[in-house]
């Protein structure tokens, strides 16, 4: 799906990083901070600044590969990158539904879920993770919208990605 001469491939994986390496790394650094946060402020608040934080960074991380996108950011040159997502066997997806403005595909196994919960840290691995999802297709291009009714870091059996775009064929 990616090819390796595509500049968001570099970028993406930073340092010779898979994503599940950095959001482990990152967890680890926002572990200690988020504890102060919640003693500090109570855990509501403490979730919602995470929350924000993590949200902008999504955001940012999505412009920035939109900016990457060989033609231009669209449905198609998302789905490319989903390599980036799946490296390490982090996620095992099976694909629904592939064709021009649709992608649909279950996660069934994700090993960013395994991961924060082997950190202790799956009481807000649904931040850390789930939460970026969609805030990053805002970034990538806001034509493109998720619906997700259930994940496996809230203890379903599978995430369930459906992503539309309301782009026209030929934009």
């Amino acid at each position: 799906m990616q090819r390796p001469d595509d500049p968001a491939a570099g970028r993406a994986k930073s340092n010779g990083l898979s994503l599940l390496a950095r959001r482990k790394i990152e967890a680890a650094i926002v572990a200690p901070i988020y504890e102060e946060m919640r003693a500090a402020l109570g855990e509501a608040a403490a979730r919602d600044i995470l929350r924000k934080a993590v949200r902008r960074a999504a955001i940012a991380s999505g412009a920035e590969m939109a900016g990457c996108a060989a033609g231009g950011a669209d449905l198609e040159s998302f789905k490319a990158i989903l390599p980036l997502w799946t490296e390490d066997e982090a996620l095992t997806i099976e694909v629904i539904g592939d064709r021009p403005g649709v992608f649909d595909f279950n996660v069934t196994r994700c090993r960013y879920a395994e991961t924060y919960r082997a950190m202790g840290l799956g009481d807000i691995g649904d931040i850390l993770s789930c939460s970026r999802d969609g805030a990053f297709c805002e970034g990538y291009d806001p034509r493109i919208e998720l619906k997700r009714t259930q994940t496996i870091m809230g203890g379903a059996t599978h995430c369930d990605f459906r992503y539309r775009s309301s782009a026209k064929p030929s934009e």
